[in-house]
């Protein structure tokens, strides 16, 4: 029952994630705000996850890991329904904050929560949810929006889905503590909240953190720039670009739920190792200069399907990786590293393009890859794990 939840949560967690992209156009004309605005409320979202991320480990020792992600969910809801009264730019930047404050939240507890209680398989489920989520908040815009109703309604609606999560939620945090490991979990559950610092001293950590960054960073650019790759160097039309970028985060929701199946007998280990071979074989079909627009397209789809189980399974790794009594704030520094190599990178890489033209983005692709590879095999080698 409370896996159950927990995948509902996460598919709560995914539906704002391109909520306001699909809104953005109309929102922009009726608010008078500039096209960039939107990266500016977006980094405002992320600023929040960050800090909430990085707090989870003491906020969780303060009160149970139950009700912090009930409490993140309830954020949401607030300023998604914040969102579907706001009427002016100014109020969409207030609402940001607490809406990322609350999406990390959820994400960092119910990520650490998945991987000391559950097996590799539920982490890969858990993150195939927050796919489905994030497919469908657009659509559910779309809906609106196509049939001449205003972009409040779509923003409410995902809202009032959050009130609902909140208090699925709220009735079932006893089997939260139902399910602790007595022993072992009642020892970190008292032990005090570790510093950034003294994480980062951690052997291993700093390898765990940049592959984190270098995968999500990857994962972003891939997805952000796929579309302009296609139109401006491969000369295919812009509505095939379009279909077949979406098709790239399809394959991603698809990969994790295939790699439920094979995650428990292959390990995390062999699961980021053959995600990562997998999207080296996708940028190099993105790449080929000289064969069929078919092959490019396919090898976007090959590369969502690589990376689907590289995060699940880093993730999961880390309660064996660096322990149990660590491992929410391990979670939350490592997950502020992937929010920052997500927030951060995409714009690197337009710059870099404006500079030596988009036809660099498989080349650039590739460098992020061969990084995060580099970075776990050094974790591998640091942390062995029997």
């Amino acid at each position: 029952m409370l896996l159950i939840i927990l995948y509902l949560a996460f598919i709560g967690l995914g539906l704002p994630s391109a909520l306001l992209g699909a809104a953005w156009p109309v929102m922009q004309a009726q608010l008078g705000a500039p096209v960039h605005y939107a990266g500016i409320i977006a980094m405002l979202i992320s600023v929040g996850m960050i800090f909430s991320v990085l707090m989870a480990d003491k906020l969780t020792k303060k009160i149970r890991p139950g009700l912090v992600a009930a409490l993140g969910v309830l954020l949401m809801a607030m300023s998604l329904l914040g969102y579907a009264l706001a009427d002016s730019l100014w109020l969409m930047c207030l609402w940001a904050i607490p809406l990322g404050f609350g999406s990390g939240a959820v994400d960092a507890v119910i990520n650490n929560y998945i991987a000391v209680h559950y097996t590799s398989r539920h982490m890969s489920w858990l993150h195939c949810f927050w796919g489905l989520g994030a497919m469908v908040g657009p659509y559910a815009m779309g809906f609106f929006l196509t049939r001449g109703m205003a972009w409040n309604y779509g923003f409410g609606t995902v809202g009032a889905a959050q009130v609902l999560i909140f208090a699925l939620l709220v009735s079932t945090l006893r089997l939260w503590k139902k399910s602790d490991v007595p022993q072992e979990e009642a020892k970190t559950d008292t032990a005090p909240a570790k510093g950034l610092f003294e994480i980062l001293r951690i052997r291993g950590v700093l390898y765990a953190l940049l592959a984190f960054f270098g995968y999500c960073a990857l994962e972003s650019t891939a997805g952000l720039w796929a579309s302009t790759y296609l139109v401006y160097d491969r000369g295919i039309s812009a509505e095939s670009a379009a279909l077949f970028a979406s098709f790239f985060f399809m394959g991603i929701t698809a990969g994790r739920f295939a790699s439920g199946f094979v995650s428990n007998r292959l390990g995390d280990r062999k699961m980021v190792a053959l995600g990562l071979t997998v999207t080296l074989a996708g940028i190099a079909a993105v790449w080929l200069p000289f064969a069929p627009a078919w092959v490019c397209l396919a090898g976007l789809i090959i590369i969502g399907l690589g990376c689907a189980p590289v995060f699940p399974s880093l993730m999961h790794a880390t309660p064996d990786n660096f322990g149990k009594a660590d491992s929410q704030a391990l979670v939350g520094v490592q997950m502020a590293a992937a929010y920052a190599g997500a927030t951060l990178v995409p714009p690197l890489f337009g710059a870099v393009a404006g500079v030596m033209g988009i036809g660099i983005f498989p080349v650039f692709l590739f460098i992020l890859l061969a990084a995060t590879a580099g970075m776990a095999m050094g974790l591998t080698k640091a942390v062995p794990v029997s």
